[in-house]
């Protein structure tokens, strides 16, 4: 028993492992059940296409929740972002320009998100629920409530750059994102911002007694989640080829679900990216799959549900104290009731 408890142990250690495996056995079963769509690449196509904005926002929400925070306002961002692209786009002529100032944008509000939570005390649930509806009422407001088409942006390089297919198949955001995953577990796990986001995760007053300033790395922190989102919002917005003032609204909970399916903790303190990416993965391909295999449209929520519950369930046994009590658990129930497992048959005490 110590020795499965030593090999769980060891698959533990590995970042995203049991997450990736989940995933991998999740297409396995969409393989064997509908085995006409999943056994083509195009439904894997579909999903590098469709994911990257949510794996893009799962990377500033994993970082948010490690510093044990929450952030609710990136949808709108996602809406306001794609706005102001637009509106440069259309007015000004200049895509670039528009890039940039939506980056902007969302760093704009990650700034006031910051300022609420680090500087006003305000608790990050209150601060970014306000902001959310704040920043949708903003952008349906400025775009009179009215989608905007910008189907001419195919024909410039920052469609191609950003939005494109490599070799006329492979969406190129699914390597965007990948990268940035990439990119911020670097900075998460041996940078000195990302150590400085896990003590505070941890504990904010003892990362304080050890130098760390805790209110601006807050302010950087939803900084960077707001330009994360924005850049989620630009995918979004370049990819469909046209805005519309809703667009990232149905995206909180997926993420969140994405997020946690990929293994960080909700009481901050520990992020994972690399089981963000396998969840964003997860989250994505549950509705198609489900809905290729045959079954009822009202069976969809419900597998939905119990697939995301069993991954979150497989985290918490194959975690470290998880394997340290399963272990216990399995020598508990080989062992007969009150056994001793170095005793002797009718070893017990004579009356």
């Amino acid at each position: 028993m110590s020795r499965v408890s030593s090999r769980l142990g060891i698959f533990a250690k590995v970042e995203g492992l049991p997450i990736g495996l989940v995933l991998a056995v999740l297409y396995g079963a969409f393989m064997l059940t509908a085995p006409s769509v999943f056994l083509g690449y195009r439904i894997y196509m579909s999903f590098f296409q469709t994911v990257p904005p949510m794996l893009v926002l799962g990377i500033g929400l994993t970082f948010i929740i490690t510093a044990g925070e929450i952030d609710l306002s990136f949808p709108a961002v996602v809406a306001l972002s794609g706005f102001v692209f637009t509106w440069c786009f259309k007015n000004l002529h200049s895509p670039w320009i528009g890039f940039l100032l939506a980056l902007g944008s969302g760093g704009l509000v990650g700034y006031v998100n910051g300022l609420l939570v680090a500087r006003l005390r305000v608790p990050s649930i209150m601060a970014t629920l306000a902001a959310q509806f704040f920043w949708y009422g903003v952008t349906i407001l400025i775009a009179g409530g009215l989608q905007i088409d910008i189907a001419s942006v195919t024909t410039e390089t920052i469609h191609t750059l950003f939005v494109g297919r490599l070799f006329g198949v492979l969406p190129i955001q699914a390597l965007w994102s990948t990268g940035l995953v990439a990119v911020f577990w670097f900075i998460l796990n041996r940078h000195k911002f990302g150590e400085a986001i896990m003590f505070i995760g941890d504990n904010a007053e003892v990362a304080r007694v050890m130098g760390i300033n805790v209110e601006a790395t807050r302010i950087q922190l939803f900084v960077m989640n707001g330009v994360l989102a924005a850049f989620a919002g630009l995918l979004l917005t370049l990819e469909i080829n046209v805005f519309f003032p809703t667009q990232g609204q149905g995206m909180l909970l997926p993420v969140m679900a994405a997020v946690f399916i990929g293994g960080t903790s909700i009481a901050g303190g520990t992020g994972v990216l690399v089981g963000t990416l396998f969840g964003a993965y997860i989250v994505g391909s549950l509705e198609p799959g489900v809905v290729a295999t045959g079954i009822g449209g009202y069976w969809v929520q419900l597998v939905q549900g119990l697939v995301m519950a069993a991954v979150v369930v497989l985290n918490i046994v194959i975690g470290e104290e998880g394997v340290s009590a399963f272990a216990k658990a399995a020598r508990k129930w080989a062992l007969p009731a009150g056994g001793d497992p170095h005793s002797k048959p009718g070893g017990g005490n004579r009356g």
